[in-house]
């Protein structure tokens, strides 16, 4: 068996072409546009290219995208007070503060600030009660770009086994809720689970997300398994030369995919989807925040 590949970036283009389709006919039915504030802290470099991406991906569909961008040594309670004026304005639907921020910041904090209904990263303690209680709000944006990526290849996710290897709050904890929700027989694995491979072997949709660069070995797939790889490593690849580096993921892709049906490459994959469905959750809180119904293809 070859897989073939699970293709994020397709996936994520017919989200956002629908997505662009909502936004005219939220515009037309109510007079609004959307809007998106991301709030960057500092010079990172890998965070100024999400950045960068978000702001591009948000006004291709004809979203308003508006960015806050503060020097590195910025105080707390200044970004505290940025949040809460975002809060605070009505025309701003949904607020983003990119990850990670500076080591004098309370990361905790400025998430607690974040109103909920504008909290399109699915990060505040509100948003994940929601989905516990299984209670309509946002999600938290990668898991739900699994759960969306793991329907394209199966379609009714009933019935089926999901082993989640990886119990972060950022994906590991929230997938498995998404897809308790698609009726899922849900497992979740980590680094110290006993006879991991064996555990990985039972999964129909085999997620990864350890943070461990090619740790999912190809013969821990079962044959004819989806698998969702969303680890980004850096690895040394001294083939491209001295001092070179690629990106892998949490699976060795080409042992992999001689076992499975369809995996998501990387870069390529998961990624391309965080971001479509940060979009679908602005649209998502600019509709819950005025009670409109939401735009077919949301």
């Amino acid at each position: 068996m070859s897989a073939s590949r699970l293709d994020g970036k397709a996936c994520a283009a017919a989200l956002r072409e629908r997505l662009g389709k909502a936004v005219q006919a939220l515009s037309t039915a109510h007079g609004h546009v959307p809007a998106l504030a991301v709030v960057l802290v500092g010079d990172d470099p890998a965070s100024q290219v999400y950045v960068r991406n978000k702001a591009r991906q948000t006004k291709e569909i004809g979203m308003h995208s508006i960015e806050h961008r503060l020097n590195a040594d910025t105080p707390q309670d200044v970004l505290l007070k940025r949040v809460q004026d975002l809060n605070a304005d009505p025309d701003v639907d949904g607020i983003l503060v990119q990850l990670p921020l500076p080591g004098h910041i309370d990361e905790a904090a400025v998430i607690k600030q974040i109103d909920p209904a504008k909290d399109v990263d699915g990060l505040t303690e509100a948003s994940a009660g929601r989905l516990v209680l299984g209670k309509p709000g946002l999600r938290p944006c990668t898991p739900t770009g699994c759960v969306i990526l793991a329907r394209e290849a199966l379609g009714d996710l009933s019935g089926k086994s999901c082993v989640i290897v990886g119990r972060s709050i950022l994906v590991g904890k929230p997938a498995a809720f998404l897809f308790l929700e698609q009726n899922c027989t849900v497992t979740i694995a980590h680094s110290r689970t006993h006879d991991l491979p064996a555990l990985c072997r039972t999964a129909d949709i085999l997620v990864a997300a350890v943070g461990r660069a090619q740790m999912i070995k190809g013969d821990w797939v079962k044959a004819g398994a989806v698998v969702i790889d969303v680890g980004i490593n850096r690895i040394d690849a001294p083939e491209r030369g001295e001092g070179k580096t690629r990106l892998v993921g949490d699976v060795d892709f080409d042992a992999a995919s001689l076992h499975a049906s369809q995996i998501t490459p990387v870069p390529g994959g998961v990624g391309p989807m965080t971001i479509a469905c940060l979009l679908r959750n602005t649209v998502l809180a600019a509709c819950a925040r005025r009670n409109w119904p939401l735009p077919e293809g949301v």
